[in-house]
């Protein structure tokens, strides 16, 4: 650290409690301060990652939707009665704000489309539609298990994702799988943006910069 700045300054600042979990990582504060700004680094550098995940996948499952119920699917009763809550209760919430589809979409939070990988839609979405929307997923895995997978990756984001907007740890995490989670699941979708995003993404070069 700079000489000129006085460390324990700068932990009152952010508080005992919210430093301590990276004192005990290391062995001094300075260490402590460094590892803090290192991890609000690299999760903003996963944010661009997410970001595009995000768009991904709910674009993903809105092309089957419109293929199943048209641009009206968030009014659809059908559809409705299919969604556990609290995904119906988001649904309903989003879609009486606006009555243009393109502006539901953005309002449904990123655990509703998490939920729709769920097996109570393997029937009516994923065994008739998941290769169509991800055409470069494994040929050799059946469309259940890739589901599955496809939900768990998912849980894996959203956990990151959460850690990363409310300003806690990510240092102990495998944060290298994480983002080839996010890269794997783009790739599903469209090659060329998983490698877009992999030629113009931070996060490999704050991984290799980890104190």
């Amino acid at each position: 650290m700079n000489s000129t700045v006085n460390g324990e300054r700068v932990k009152s600042t952010l508080s005992s409690p919210r430093l301590s979990t990276y004192e005990k990582e290391v062995s001094d504060l300075d260490s402590a301060l460094e590892l803090y700004l290192w991890n609000a680094n690299v999760s903003g550098a996963f944010l661009p990652c997410l970001h595009i995940c995000e768009v991904t996948i709910r674009n993903a499952v809105s092309e089957v939707l419109f293929k199943l119920h048209g641009n009206q699917w968030p009014w659809n009763n059908g559809f409705i009665n299919t969604l556990p809550n609290p995904a119906r209760i988001n649904l309903q919430q989003a879609s009486t704000k606006s009555s243009d589809v393109n502006k539901v979409i953005p309002e449904l939070n990123f655990v509703f489309w998490q939920k729709m990988f769920t097996s109570r839609h393997d029937d009516q979405l994923w065994l008739p539609y998941f290769r169509t929307v991800f055409p470069n997923a494994n040929t050799n895995i059946t469309v259940k298990a890739l589901r599955g997978e496809m939900y768990n990756d998912l849980e894996r984001i959203q956990k990151l994702r959460n850690r990363i907007a409310h300003h806690e740890p990510v240092f102990s995490r495998k944060l290298d799988e994480d983002y080839q989670a996010i890269i794997k699941i783009i790739g599903y979708r469209c090659n060329d943006t998983a490698e877009w995003l992999n030629l113009n993404q931070s996060v490999g070069s704050m991984l290799s910069k980890k104190p």
